[in-house]
């Protein structure tokens, strides 16, 4: 019996693919805990739509990942921190504060766990870090310390 998966299915395949099953196993298992329909015409369209506008959805996030890319890479975060002898910074610059900062100074709200960071920011200077925006799209954002 060919059925039309609704959910991942171990051993069995993936939400959205039609997969020859069992007769028993379909109508005893897969159908009554809604892991599956039937594969007739008009499920198969169903799915068929609902892969297309789901496509639709991902081309949107990642068009709107590419313009805030371009936002955030002409944009320069200057964050100003207390240091000591040299331009060494007491402590450190965090994740945290650089995603304040470009909220604050571009409007920008970006979570701290999208920033990352190679090493820690320990002196005053310029310093790329680069930001994930979207699984396939990330920017670099340029980030200027200096003395308060």
């Amino acid at each position: 019996m060919k059925v039309i998966l609704l959910e991942d299915v171990k051993g069995v395949g993936k939400k959205g693919e039609a997969v020859n099953a069992s007769e028993g196993y379909a109508k005893n298992f897969l159908i009554p805990r809604k892991l599956g329909v039937e594969a007739n015409p008009s499920n198969l369209n169903e799915i068929k739509l609902r892969k297309q506008s789901e496509d639709k959805r991902k081309a949107e996030k990642l068009a709107a990942a590419k313009e805030l890319k371009a936002k955030i890479e002409e944009k320069v975060v200057k964050i100003a921190v207390k240091t000591g002898d040299n331009g060494k910074l007491f402590g450190s610059v965090t994740n945290k504060e650089i995603a304040l900062a470009l909220e604050a100074q571009a409007g920008i709200k970006m979570d701290k766990k999208k920033i990352v960071l190679d090493d820690q920011i320990k002196m005053v200077g310029e310093k790329t870090v680069v930001v994930k925006i979207h699984p396939q799209v990330s920017a670099e954002l340029k980030v200027a310390i200096i003395e308060a």
